[in-house]
């Protein structure tokens, strides 16, 4: 489980955290949070360095996009979805579920 501040996050910036080996890459959008693996599905890159459009997540390194509410791959190269957690709001803490 992670527990942050809400305030941690920015809207549109993915943010990498990590715990007990287990590394996530977190994302505000408006008043939403979206948790994924941090790792892209075809190439070992870390997405918390990609770019956020809506809810998409692009993979800096080969541009593969993926659906961060589902983890459905969108775009080619990456054909293999993305694990999601679930996250929970209560005020201004965040919590995922690993």
């Amino acid at each position: 489980m992670f527990d942050f501040s809400l305030d941690e996050l920015t809207s549109g910036t993915p943010k990498k955290l990590e715990k007990n080996g287990k590394t996530i890459c977190v994302t505000r959008v408006g008043d939403e949070v979206f948790a994924v693996d941090d790792v892209c599905s075809h190439s070992d890159a870390s997405l918390s360095e990609g770019e956020v459009t809506d809810f998409k997540i692009e993979c800096w390194l080969h541009g593969a996009e993926f659906d961060l509410r589902t983890g459905e791959a969108l775009t080619l190269p990456a054909t293999q979805p993305i694990e999601t957690y679930p996250v929970t709001i209560d005020g201004n803490s965040v919590t995922v579920q690993i």
